[in-house]
């Protein structure tokens, strides 16, 4: 039974605020979803990044079977699109040509490390102008009841609180958003930077003298590749 008033007064004070409330209310859940599946997706990336990055540098020589089992195994994260470029280029030979396709791969990959990110920063700054847009209208209703026989300052009063509520709310709304987008941001700057790193091991790695190819085709003597060992 107690809830019913409290509906209530928040569906006042959202008429109060031309319904502006409602639209701050959606760029929280807005904001949440982007916060919340961003943050997954860019942890889970830096974890995996981290791993592969200490496994390639813990392993003097590579070949293509030690590429396609890393490719396999790292799929889902953006780093696998450095790898696939010396498995879809295998003939490619100088420093220079491998740098070039390695970062032509990681500049593909950039839109989708970041991806959602642009909602999270328009939110943080339309929340604060929404929240004010509210409030203004909220003002405009409260000083419209002075024209009304037997208003009380009480009610004017009254009416201004409420319709500052709406301020309130967009720069919660922003103060959250702001938050979120700048730890995001440092994990999108982890992630890159696990790319370049990932990107200068391969070349120290694979690029060749003039004349062979970028990484050696897979031993026949039998040999233990270190980066299995290390499975």
């Amino acid at each position: 039974m107690e809830l019913m008033p409290a509906i209530g007064s928040i569906e006042r004070i959202a008429t109060i605020s031309g319904g502006v409330l409602y639209a701050i209310a959606a760029l929280l859940l807005v904001a949440l979803t982007v916060i919340v599946e961003r943050a997954w997706a860019l942890t889970w990336a830096a974890r995996a990044g981290a791993k592969l990055a200490e496994k390639l540098r813990a392993t003097p020589r590579i070949d293509a079977r030690d590429l396609e089992f890393l490719r396999e195994r790292y799929a889902l994260v953006p780093h696998a699109a450095l790898l696939a470029v010396l498995l879809e280029h295998p003939d490619v030979r100088g420093r220079e040509q491998l740098l070039g396709l390695l970062d032509e791969a990681l500049m593909l990959q950039a839109p989708r490390i970041d991806r959602g990110l642009w909602l999270l920063d328009t939110i943080v700054t339309l929340g604060p102008l929404l929240g004010l847009l509210g409030t203004i209208i909220g003002i405009f209703s409260a000083f419209q009841v002075l024209g009304n026989p037997g208003t009380v300052p009480a009610q004017v009063t009254s009416g201004v609180a409420e319709a500052l509520i709406a301020t309130a709310a967009g720069l919660l709304v922003a103060i959250i958003g702001l938050i979120f987008f700048n730890g995001l941001q440092k994990r999108v700057r982890v992630v890159v930077h696990q790319m370049e790193t990932i990107k200068l091991i391969l070349v120290n790695r694979l690029a060749a003298r003039a004349g062979v190819p970028v990484y050696e085709a897979p031993a026949r003597d039998g040999r233990d590749v270190a980066l299995r060992e290390a499975r």
